[in-house]
């Protein structure tokens, strides 16, 4: 269920980041977020025994620059009342929000928990890749907006 959440997400989310970056932008986007993602991991489960492995950082790292990105856009839920599923359209950000901070609380109790306990889910990776996704994401528009910018030497002297 882990791998096929994640492969939805890349594609309900994934497109529109690689659009705004560009595909080679995209890829060194990505494989930094999942660097910094299994960086976090490994600083706030010091002392685990359990290998880990997957790109879950990497992904979170992309619904961190939609959030960014795209904070207005619609995203159609499913909710499940009882045994009925209902489909509404909710912002990003209350979306997106509320996953991140899901995780967050997921991973402070995973360091309460025994070493394994948790079932390998790296959730402070999850944590670690949407922050680095928000944060590089505002970087990479900062360095591409100052890269775009003209300069009127003629006044100068």
């Amino acid at each position: 269920m882990h791998l096929v959440s994640n492969m939805w997400a890349l594609f309900i989310f994934g497109d529109n980041i690689e659009d705004k970056l560009g595909h080679f932008g995209y890829l060194w986007f990505y494989l930094a977020c999942g660097v910094l993602a299994g960086l976090t991991q490994v600083f706030m489960s010091a002392n685990s025994t359990t290998p880990t492995i997957g790109a879950s950082g990497a992904i979170a790292g992309v619904l961190g620059a939609y959030i960014v990105s795209f904070p207005t856009a619609r995203v159609l839920t499913a909710i499940p009342i009882f045994i009925i599923i209902r489909l509404i359209e909710v912002p990003a950000m209350v979306y997106l929000g509320f996953w991140f901070i899901s995780q967050f609380f997921t991973g402070f109790a995973s360091i309460a928990k025994e070493t394994g306990e948790e079932g390998g889910v790296a959730w402070w990776a999850h944590v670690g890749g949407f922050v680095a996704g928000a944060i590089l994401v505002k970087l990479i528009g900062l360095i591409k907006q100052g890269s775009n910018r003209t300069y009127d030497y003629s006044d100068s002297g």
